[in-house]
C-alpha cells in the first residue's frame, strides 16, 4: 500500500529544506554578525601596521562590526600565515600578507607550514610601494644608466647593503643583477637602519631602501636616489624614474600588500569583502594616507590576485635560484 502524506505532514517534511538549501546565501546576508580578526604576520609597530590600522577603522564602519588587528610575527611571517591557514573559513579571520610571505618564502625555505596557493582564498591585491635604489654621493652616477655602465666596467667593485639575507632589498638587487648581468657584492646587515648607516658612513656605496626611511636623507642630500623599483612611479615621488622605464624591461620589485581569507570561505563573503575593501581604497582620506607613504592603492578582483601570486612565485623562484639564496 502506498503511503500518502497529508498536506500538513508534507509541509513539515519539506520545512527543513528551506533552511538547508539557501544556507550559504543566508549566511552571506547576515554577515558579519560578530567582530572580525585581521592577522598581520609581523610584530606590532611595523610599516604594515601603519597602513592596516587606519584601514580596519574604515572597514569596520562599512561592515558594521569591529575588525581587530592580530599581530602574529615570527619565522619570516610563517607563524601568522599558518594561523590563518588553520582558521575556520567563515569570513571572520582575514590575512594581510605581503610579497615575502606569498611569493618569496616558498623559494627561500625548504619547508613552510602553509601553501600560498592552496591554503588561502584571495580577496584583493590591496596596494604596492617601492624600494628606492639609493647611492652614496661619492659614487659618480646620477642615473640608472650611469650606474649600470659603472657596474659593467668594474664588476664586483660596487658593494651594496641590505637589511638581511633574503630581505626585500636583497632580492631587489638580485633581480637587477639577473636582468642586466651586472655583478655587485652583497653585505647583509641586521635591519634597514644599520644598512642605511653603513652607506652613510661609506662602508658600502648602494642600498635598496624603503621610502619611509630614505626620503628624508634624500631631501637633505646625504644620499642620492637613482630609481624606484616598482613598475610605475609612485604618486608621492613622480620625479624619480622607475628601473623599468630606465631600460631594464620587466623589472618590478616593489612591496605589494594583499588581503586574503582561509580557503573555503564562501564566495559570497569574499565578494562582500572585496567590494568593501575597494570602497575603502577609493576613500579620499585613506588614499591620501597611502600616497603620503609612497604606497599606491590598487584593488583587484580575487581572480586577478590569484594569478598575480602565481606569477610572482615563479619570478622570485628564478631570482632566488640564480642568486643561490637559501634560508633554513
Amino acid at each position: 500500500m502506498k503511503l500518502q502524506l497529508g498536506k500538513p505532514l508534507a509541509m513539515l517534511v519539506a520545512l527543513p529544506l528551506l533552511f538547508v538549501l539557501p544556507a550559504a546565501v543566508w549566511a552571506a546576508d547576515v554577515y558579519p554578525s560578530k567582530p572580525l580578526r585581521l592577522v598581520i604576520p609581523y610584530p606590532p609597530g611595523g610599516g604594515t601596521d601603519t597602513i592596516m590600522r587606519p584601514f580596519v577603522q574604515y572597514l569596520s564602519e562599512r561592515l558594521g562590526q569591529q575588525v581587530i588587528i592580530d599581530n602574529r610575527g615570527g619565522a619570516g611571517g610563517a607563524v601568522g600565515m599558518e594561523a590563518v591557514a588553520r582558521a575556520a573559513p567563515d569570513g571572520y579571520t582575514l590575512l594581510a600578507a605581503l610579497t615575502a610571505q606569498l611569493a618569496v618564502n616558498p623559494a627561500l625555505y625548504k619547508k613552510l607550514p602553509y601553501d600560498p596557493i592552496k591554503d588561502y582564498a584571495p580577496i584583493t591585491l590591496f596596494a604596492d610601494g617601492p624600494y628606492l635604489l639609493v647611492v652614496h654621493p661619492s659614487l659618480p652616477v646620477k642615473s640608472l644608466q650611469e650606474f649600470l655602465d659603472l657596474a659593467r666596467k668594474r664588476p664586483g667593485w660596487i658593494v651594496y647593503a641590505s637589511s638581511g639575507k633574503g630581505s626585500g632589498g636583497h632580492l631587489a638587487a638580485e633581480l637587477l643583477q639577473s636582468l642586466t648581468g651586472i655583478k655587485m657584492v652583497h653585505v647583509p646587515y641586521k635591519g634597514g637602519g644599520p644598512a642605511l648607516t653603513a652607506m652613510l658612513t661609506g662602508e658600502v656605496q648602494v642600498t635598496f631602501a624603503p621610502y619611509a626611511s630614505a626620503h628624508g636623507l634624500i631631501k637633505s642630500g646625504r644620499i642620492r636616489a637613482i630609481a624606484v623599483t616598482t613598475a610605475r612611479r609612485p604618486r608621492a615621488i613622480p620625479d624619480i624614474a622607475t628601473i623599468a622605464e630606465s631600460g631594464v624591461l620587466g623589472y618590478d620589485a616593489g612591496v605589494w600588500y594583499s588581503l586574503l581569507a582561509p580557503v573555503g570561505t564562501p564566495r559570497a563573503i569574499i565578494d562582500r569583502l572585496n567590494r568593501e575593501t575597494i570602497a575603502v581604497l577609493n576613500k579620499p582620506e585613506f588614499t591620501k594616507l597611502l600616497v603620503e607613504n609612497a604606497i599606491d592603492p590598487i584593488g583587484s578582483t580575487p581572480e586577478e590576485l590569484a594569478q598575480y601570486i602565481k606569477t610572482e612565485i615563479d619570478k622570485w623562484a628564478k631570482v632566488v635560484k640564480e642568486g643561490g639564496i637559501r634560508l633554513e
